[in-house]
């Protein structure tokens, strides 16, 4: 049987913490920032833990079982 090979896409905007946590960027945080209040750029910066039901999704695209 083959290697499996991790999802590019994922690997570029997922990340594993050391607890096994899947962490992901807020939306919503690339542009058009004037209209943006302050409070709500602070926050936007963030990262944010995964879903439960899009971890299992994830943990499998990232290469793990």
């Amino acid at each position: 049987m083959p290697k499996m090979k991790t999802h590019s896409g994922a690997k570029k905007r997922l990340r594993k913490t050391g607890k096994g946590k899947i962490m992901r960027e807020q939306a919503n945080n690339q542009h058009l920032y004037e209209q943006k209040s302050s409070r709500r750029k602070r926050r936007l910066r963030r990262d944010q833990v995964l879903s439960p039901g899009d971890t299992k999704i994830a943990k499998r695209l990232l290469g793990e079982r």
